[in-house]
């Protein structure tokens, strides 16, 4: 029992500090670009060049995290039918 109590602890712990940095930040580095905003790429010689602009994110560097995302849903279908 102490096993089952503790894996439940730590999964609601896990959640919660989850909802909380939702909550605190709703965006999020995006992954593909890393937050610059473009792929970073190399010259020939090795040098860093700037690359071309992330399609994930519009170059913005942020997405919007998957938590909020399924928050701002539930939110407009709980409005959509309560009108």
């Amino acid at each position: 029992m102490t096993l089952f109590l503790t894996a439940s602890t730590l999964t609601l712990l896990l959640t919660l500090s989850y909802i909380a940095m939702c909550v605190v930040s709703p965006f999020g580095d995006c992954r593909k670009c890393r937050g610059f905003g473009y792929i970073a790429r190399t010259d020939r010689k090795g040098r860093p060049k700037r690359g071309k602009a992330c399609r994930r994110c519009q170059a913005t560097g942020k997405r919007i995290r998957v938590g909020r995302w399924i928050y701002n849903r539930a939110v407009r279908v709980h409005c959509a039918g309560t009108r």
